[in-house]
């Protein structure tokens, strides 16, 4: 349980950090910090999935209340407004805070306390907000609701386009202010409501303002709901863009409380939570599945999609899902390739920019495969597999094409196709053209894949035994081109020309750690000891050696800034994944190396705790004291280390 007392969030300077995440399976969520401070322009209480799951519209950003007790008033809100002001300052007033199994806050009201309790309602654009009294005595609530209306990228001004006006009826109250965004629906038990609408002007999110980017919003408070609170009563608003009633919200309450408990049957406290964290990343598209790659601002993006559906789906035994996923990418391959993102907006075409998406789909269908043993799912993604490494040999988008030495090489001016994907002024800033390491170990895998598949369909094929030809030559070329011996490392890239990029990077642990290894035995472990002497830290691997001339040891400032040090020393988390992998492979499946991942794995699994309450986030700095930044959730960072937990029964 992800739970924090006043000293911590009475802390100004560090609270914020501390952030909570409620979905609801179609891409709408909402997100807030422990002391209820705003300091992103996606914090609010319902984000809705507009055009589910990729467009997602800011519709109610907070609710802000005053309460009396024993003739005295308390306000419970907290707001930074322009000039660094808060006001009021309801941190002040809070006892605790838990994310499990909802955010849920206690405050000190003289001698009572009020519990206040958010929640998103699975399978609808919905949030329920719940205030009880506890302890003995008799309050007065007032409830002012703050909205937005507008994209969850963009922030919100005072306009005069804005319709104020309410739709009152018992119990329910309508607004529709903006064309091309769905109405608000408050249904609430309130005794009354003041409908005297007005502005909040200026408020100031920190975190924007830091990131460089515009950081000043107004919202619109629309009306008051009053109540009265009596020990072991509550009162409830349910916010939603369908109508959804608050005469089901304990029912709604009580389903998504018991849903949420089934991910902790059976497993560690540590697997329970990432366990929950995973399943926030799997969303509807359509009929079927995908993953949103992180909240609050990615939506699905194929290579994060596929390398994270086996930690999110076969470690949690979601086998549906996981087919779901891969049959939903296969329907849009286009030359070979699926897409790297799907588009917000409708009308916009899926970007297909990448070189690795395609090949690490593959290696998702394997391991859905050697989960499920799906026969019927293979043979109908076999000849798909097969026409995507023609569409490769061929050539395909963006150079992508096999070279004389059966190796893939890719790449055009301006295109980022790795992994390793930033630009600043349309430039890459990790430029990795030609044959990067671990494509190859994708690509390698790809051809045994399908060889294996064609195999199982017709042990006699001959098209196998020519795939299989195929990848005894990118072995034998692969080690020729690659491994320095002296160095006892592969290298990370190798450009069409013949020239070496040698800067140790931790690309290559994906030839050490794929279920068809590039590099084993000795090699394989001089390897993974330098990669891991370099790039390993508590919280995942550095992108770069922290002695290289390029290496940025914080992931801070604007946004060419943090471009720049993206790849360039910062630490990913989902790397501890083929870090793992390869340390299996090495040492053998043994209860020492079970100890040793354990020790490896212990600083992630403590961080569930702590900023991203119950997640893991996109980066950490690359030097110490290794601080959190990117998306405060990121699907393939959790995935990648409950596969591994579950995978090698590691002990934690």
């Amino acid at each position: 349980m992800a739970r924090l007392e006043r000293p911590v969030l009475t802390n100004r300077d560090t609270a914020h950090r501390h952030e909570w995440l409620e979905t609801n399976g179609r891409g709408a969520y909402a997100l807030g910090t422990a002391p209820g401070l705003a300091t992103r322009r996606y914090h609010g209480l319902l984000v809705a999935a507009t055009r589910a799951p990729a467009e997602r519209s800011l519709l109610l950003s907070k609710v802000d209340e005053s309460v009396c007790v024993a003739d005295t008033w308390f306000e419970l809100g907290i707001n930074r407004y322009r000039g660094d002001v808060i006001h009021p300052s309801g941190d002040a007033l809070l006892l605790s805070f838990t994310s499990d199994p909802f955010p849920t806050w206690e405050y000190e009201l003289c001698a009572s306390r009020l519990r206040k309790t958010v929640a998103l309602v699975q399978g609808e654009d919905a949030v329920i907000v719940r205030w009880e009294l506890l302890g003995t005595g008799e309050a007065q609530i007032e409830a002012r609701p703050l909205v937005a209306f507008r994209s969850h990228h963009a922030l919100a001004s005072e306009r005069e386009s804005f319709r104020r006006n309410l739709i009152e009826s018992a119990g329910l109250l309508v607004l529709e202010p903006e064309e091309g965004l769905p109405a608000l629906h408050f249904s609430h038990d309130a005794r009354r409501v003041v409908s005297d609408g007005y502005w909040y002007r200026q408020f100031l999110y920190q975190v924007e303002k830091e990131r460089g980017y515009d950081c000043a919003e107004d919202l619109f408070n629309p009306c008051a709901f009053v109540a009265s609170l009596a020990p072991g009563k509550s009162f409830t608003i349910v916010a939603s863009t369908t109508g959804c009633g608050v005469a089901d919200a304990s029912r709604l309450l009580e389903r998504e409380r018991t849903r949420r408990r089934a991910f902790a049957v059976y497993v560690s406290p540590a697997v329970a939570l990432l366990k929950r964290a995973a399943d926030q990343f799997l969303v509807r598209r359509g009929e079927g599945y995908t993953v949103i790659a992180g909240y609050p601002w990615f939506t699905d993006w194929g290579r994060d999609t596929m390398i994270s559906l086996p930690g999110l789906t076969l470690a949690t035994r979601r086998h549906d899902v996981a087919r779901s996923i891969l049959e939903t990418f296969a329907r849009h391959v286009s030359q070979g390739l699926i897409p790297n993102r799907f588009p917000d907006a409708a009308g916009d075409a899926p970007e297909y920019n990448t070189i690795d998406a395609t090949l690490w789909m593959f290696q998702a269908a394997k391991a859905y495969l050697d989960a499920s043993g799906d026969g019927a799912f293979a043979e109908r993604i076999t000849p798909l597999f097969d026409s995507i490494l023609e569409e490769h040999e061929r050539g395909t988008r963006h150079d992508i094409h096999v070279a004389a030495d059966g190796l893939l090489s890719g790449g055009e001016p301006g295109a980022a196709l790795t992994w390793m994907d930033a630009r600043i002024d349309g430039e890459p800033v990790t430029p990795r053209h030609g044959k990067a390491v671990e494509i190859q170990a994708l690509w390698y895998g790809a051809v045994r894949i399908t060889a294996e598949l064609l195999r199982r369909s017709d042990p006699a094929s001959a098209r196998a035994a020519e795939l299989e030809a195929r990848a005894g030559r990118i072995a034998e070329s692969f080690r020729a081109l690659f491994w320095d011996a002296a160095r006892g490392t592969l290298a990370d890239v190798v450009s069409d020309d013949g020239r070496v990029d040698a800067s140790l990077r931790p690309n290559q642990l994906l030839a050490l750690s794929l279920p068809h290894p590039l590099l084993t035995g000795e090699d394989a472990r001089r390897a993974f000891d330098s990669v891991c002497a370099k790039l390993l830290t508590p919280f995942g691997l550095r992108t770069l050696a922290p002695e290289d001339p390029a290496y940025r040891p914080r992931y801070e400032g604007g946004p060419s800034e943090r471009d720049g040090a993206y790849h360039q020393g910062t630490v990913w988390p989902w790397l501890i994944g083929p870090c793992i992998d390869a340390l299996f492979a090495i040492r053998g499946e043994t209860d020492a190396a079970r100890e040793e991942a354990a020790a490896i794995l212990a600083p992630l699994l403590a961080h569930l705790g702590s900023d991203g309450l119950g997640q893991l986030p996109e980066v950490f700095d690359g030097s110490a004291p290794h601080r959190a930044g990117g998306c405060p959730a990121q699907a393939w960072s959790v995935a990648e280390l409950l596969r591994v937990v579950t995978r090698y029964r590691v002990p934690v």
